[in-house]
């Protein structure tokens, strides 16, 4: 019986594995990052860190032609941190299920050139409130299909009925059904036809609340690259809705400098005005600025930071005033 039982299931397993072959490919990625960092001169506490990420990419395609991916990620000790399903119908465009960001608005989380991080992520811990909105958690976003659509612009609209940020399991209801939060979209666009070098972009965010305090989230900039310059201006602004402030108002500055295939640098200020509300009339503004390099050598890197931040956590505390040096080593398969 146990003989029956294995040469059935080695049967089955074998007929999986071939029936997955024929359905589509899987391929994965990955690397790992190790950092010294070293705040305001001195080291407090470990200086070493180290950041690892696995992201698994499977593909196929139906038998009318359509195609399909799955991307699965994890980062660091976290558990599956994002996941995402996407279809690809010929003369619409590409429908994606996701949970983790990276769709709607959440493209515009920083556009400003760089040679390794934003100028708020090279360590600085600063807590900054960048733009956010539909596509940072669970959506069905819409990318246009090209032929829909004038030549160089790129359009996508992302909508959640609960748009909370909330990551649910399968068969499943979650999220906080009495925040208020109701429904919620996204619409992004993105051109890079009007002349060479220059990509424009713009979005905006509008989720619903019971409470008459809709979110509300713009963000436009542009980037333009002039030989081995690229130079960019970015503005967001994200009012009322969740948050306990009347907005966050965001301006981004950044350059950067290719002196070779493998050798960049770059200098970027992003500057994070608070507004508090509810009969508080006094605002704070939180400013990082970074100056990076990094050098590749195929799947490796070395990237270093010179970063700076005023008002971390909106807190004009004296200590939240401080600087930021960070040396890192990334592999990458």
């Amino acid at each position: 019986m146990n003989k029956l039982k294995l040469v059935g299931v080695s049967a089955l397993c074998g007929s999986l594995a071939a029936f997955s072959a024929q359905a589509g490919e899987m391929t994965v990625k990955g690397g790992a990052t190790a950092t010294y960092t070293t705040k305001s001169g001195l080291t407090t506490g470990q200086p070493l860190g180290m950041a690892t990420g696995l992201t698994f990419t499977g593909s196929g395609e139906l038998d009318n032609g359509n195609a399909f991916t799955v991307n699965i990620a994890h980062d660091d000790q976290n558990t599956w941190s994002a996941a995402d399903v996407s279809m690809t119908v010929a003369g619409l465009g590409t429908f994606t299920f996701d949970q983790g960001g990276g769709t709607g608005i959440d493209r515009l989380d920083d556009k400003m050139p760089t040679a390794w991080e934003e100028s708020y992520d090279a360590g600085l811990g600063s807590n900054i409130v960048t733009v956010t909105g539909v596509g940072g958690g669970t959506d069905i976003e819409w990318a246009v299909d090209s032929s829909m659509l004038p030549d160089g612009l790129s359009a996508y609209v992302s909508w959640s009925p609960e748009a909370d940020g909330a990551k649910v399991n399968d068969k499943s209801v979650g999220g906080d059904t009495d925040n208020g939060v109701g429904y919620g979209y996204d619409i992004v666009l993105e051109h890079s036809g009007l002349s060479d070098g220059l990509n424009l972009f713009a979005g905006l965010t509008h989720i619903k609340s019971d409470f008459g305090n809709d979110q509300s989230v713009r963000a436009l900039g542009a980037t333009y690259a002039v030989g081995m310059v690229t130079l960019g201006y970015q503005y967001t602004k994200d009012e009322l809705g969740r948050h306990a402030y009347d907005y966050y108002e965001n301006n981004a500055y950044g350059i950067s400098f290719a002196i070779n295939d493998d050798l960049s640098l770059s200098y970027g200020v992003h500057e994070s005005e608070q507004s508090k509300g509810q009969g508080m009339s006094s605002s704070t503004t939180l400013e990082t600025s970074s100056l990076q390099i990094a050098y590749s050598m195929g799947g490796m890197s070395i990237k270093a930071a010179m970063s700076d931040v005023e008002n971390a956590s909106y807190s004009t505390a004296a200590a939240n005033d401080y600087d930021v040096n960070t040396i890192a080593v990334s592999l990458a398969f």
